[in-house]
């Protein structure tokens, strides 16, 4: 099956190819069947990742949704409050990415500007998300072509989950 999330740019994630899309809902099937059954791969034992997002936004939806699909996997969470907002030139962000690329296997952003998410992205080594865990993401849709035998909430993490696997696991 070919994945192509092995990317490191964040606008990879936000518009896929009908055949992206399927390869993303036919490992989510895998994960959701794998549920069922109680058996998690820990796919991502060992992997860090990091979820920015504000003191305010703490206890979001998304941030506890990317938190649970990424740990079930068996990976380590951190939640990391950013005073990037302030970061104003190109040194900065750059330092900034690279700091990232060395403590993290991947970062999700939330509530970010775009813009310096894609500048992050670009400078960091690891996948840099926009949102992947947020309900107006692009691949949220999909979990709706998921079966019935799950609760809507667990077919956006077996998605969100089969992303994951398919950019870092």
């Amino acid at each position: 099956m070919r994945f192509p999330f092995e990317i490191h740019n964040s606008s990879a994630f936000q518009i896929l190819l009908p055949e992206d899309e399927a390869a993303l809902i036919g490992r989510a099937r895998l994960l959701q069947a794998a549920a069922l059954r109680a058996a998690f791969p820990l796919q991502l034992k060992g992997k860090n990742l990091g979820v920015f997002c504000d003191v305010a936004d703490e206890g979001s939806e998304s941030r506890a949704l990317f938190q649970r699909a990424a740990e079930e996997l068996g990976a380590h969470v951190a939640t990391i409050r950013p005073a990037l907002a302030s970061l104003g030139s190109p040194a900065e962000v750059r330092h900034t990415a690279r700091i990232l690329s060395r403590f993290y296997d991947a970062v999700e952003c939330q509530g970010m500007a775009p813009e310096l998410v894609r500048q992050i992205s670009r400078e960091a080594a690891i996948p840099i998300y926009d949102g992947i865990a947020c309900a107006a993401h692009p691949t949220a849709a999909l979990a709706n072509q998921l079966d019935d035998r799950s609760l809507p909430t667990d077919n956006r993490r077996f998605i969100l989950q089969a992303l994951l696997l398919g950019s870092i696991g």
